[in-house]
């Protein structure tokens, strides 16, 4: 009775920690990826205000006309080519509403390992073709990696920097350089900024839609903002691309959200330095806490840390650390290797301390 698609499809290996997670009694949990501050309570306010005005009911299928142009002069104020934007059911929503207006059957999405399992999956979904070029051991966009990934079947280059699963950010260079062999080859880049303000070393961040045109930049408010649950993002670029992405959008998701989108108003204007500031503390505190007893490269971004397991075997040591009820994603989940853990700390200071003696203790 079930199609071949989703016979194709596994569980997601995070979610199955979430899960396992929760039927734990405190558990040291490092596996989330998601922030652990609430959403700032004047955008949460913004909120309940529209909620109670009743503006409750179905909105535009591509969201309502002042998000959409709010989104679309913050990125031109960043210096980011796009002719037109569209409101999502977050990036995730946005992803797959963009694969699926460009994706034949059989053509090609490269993406760099490790990699954000849900690129893989919906790229399968939609007919298409994932192929995953190599960044091992520092974690960096190489030229003859990317070349040796597109044949003629490629459609897409898909980029996420800062990256989940290893919080590298890639740097000006690098992506000038899928840039160039983007435009060589006239691929369209899809460019997943998500964490995009989460940046510790590098101000300001440099993102693929600053330099190269036939970018599709994926933005939310998920991360920033802490309203994940809000399911709110946004997709900006081509016109042709974005306007059929509301058409799909009719048929796939109807509309988005109705208050968030008026709260995502707000959102914009709410100034993050101060959360960003005590992430990059969280970064500092969980790197120096591994560093001497684990091989692993110092995150410039995002809310991850991507260390070498110990005996190179990432699934085996996360269900040793289980049992000390600590809760990790093996890498195994975003990459084609299975050598590395994915380590979340968007967790309370006392949570990472308890993970960090664990861990250290592990080893």
């Amino acid at each position: 009775m079930l199609s071949d698609r989703v016979l194709s499809v596994r569980p997601s290996g995070v979610r199955k920690i979430f899960d396992l997670a929760g039927k734990i009694k405190d558990p040291i949990n490092l596996s989330i990826g998601e922030p652990d501050f609430d959403i700032p309570d004047s955008i949460k306010e913004e909120g309940i205000q529209w909620i109670r005005a009743g503006f409750n009911k179905y909105t535009p299928s591509g969201g309502i006309p002042e998000l959409r142009e709010k989104v679309l002069r913050h990125l031109h104020d960043k210096g980011i080519f796009c002719e037109d934007v569209i409101i999502t059911a977050g990036v995730t929503g946005g992803l797959l509403l963009a694969l699926m207006v460009t994706l034949n059957p059989l053509d090609e999405v490269v993406i760099p390992d490790p990699y954000f399992v849900l690129y893989e999956y919906q790229t399968l979904l939609l007919g298409g073709r994932p192929v995953f070029f190599d960044t091992y051991p520092d974690f960096t966009l190489r030229e003859e990696e990317l070349r040796g990934a597109i044949t003629d079947k490629t459609k897409i280059i898909l980029i996420n920097s800062p990256n989940n699963p290893t919080g590298a950010v890639y740097s000006r260079e690098e992506l000038e350089m899928v840039a160039r062999v983007a435009r060589e080859k006239h691929l369209t880049v899809f460019s997943d900024d998500i964490y995009e303000r989460f940046t510790y070393d590098v101000s300001p961040n440099t993102c693929l839609g600053q330099i190269y045109e036939n970018t599709v930049t994926f933005g939310g408010f998920s991360k920033t903002w802490g309203m994940a649950g809000w399911r709110l993002g946004y997709v900006a670029g081509p016109k042709e691309i974005i306007q059929c992405m509301v058409t799909m959008q009719q048929y796939a998701f109807s509309s988005v959200n109705s208050f968030a989108q008026k709260a995502g108003l707000s959102a914009l204007d709410y100034n993050t330095d101060g959360i960003i500031d005590d992430y990059r503390r969280k970064r500092d505190l969980m790197y120096e806490g591994l560093k001497d007893k684990y091989a692993v490269v110092k995150p410039g971004g995002a809310f991850f840390i991507f260390p070498e397991a110990p005996g190179g075997d990432g699934d085996k040591f996360v269900e040793e650390a289980l049992e000390k009820k600590l809760f990790m994603i093996p890498g195994s989940v975003f990459s084609r290797r299975k050598s590395h853990l994915r380590i979340s700390f968007a967790a309370s200071d006392e949570t990472l301390l308890k993970g960090i003696e664990i861990l250290r203790n592990l080893v």
